[in-house]
């Protein structure tokens, strides 16, 4: 199996071993995998056998044969780290600089095809 999906089975595996379906109810992972039970499963679980399918067809799907699938992290969701928010105001402070609009902009002098010199910032 391609290297890209190993970890994505890997997480349903054990989100799989972890689930009530199998732990209490006593019933195999790939039964908890239908309909009948699927909608029992945690929501994480569900989640993860929708990405595993989609990985799969991935492999399969011509126009991403060339690029192969994006690579899937799943540590840190099964950590509980959440990834830093990079829009909506949060996340990702340490590596933006505050500017007060004040600073010295760089005013290039370019001269246009007509001979016309413009100034560009």
């Amino acid at each position: 199996m391609p290297s890209s999906c190993k970890d994505i089975r890997a997480a349903l595996a054990d989100c799989l071993q972890s689930s009530e379906c199998v732990l209490l109810q006593r019933n195999q992972p790939a039964d908890c995998l239908r309909p009948p039970l699927l909608e029992t499963l945690p929501t994480r679980c569900q989640q993860l056998k929708k990405g595993y399918g989609e990985c799969k067809r991935g492999m399969i799907d011509m126009r991403k044969r060339f690029r192969g699938n994006q690579p899937i992290a799943v540590s840190k969701e099964l950590e509980g780290e959440k990834p830093p928010q990079l829009y909506a105001g949060g996340g990702m402070e340490s590596g933006v600089k505050a500017t007060s609009g004040d600073e010295d902009q760089k005013v290039e002098t370019v001269v246009g095809l007509d001979g016309e010199r413009r100034a560009v910032r």
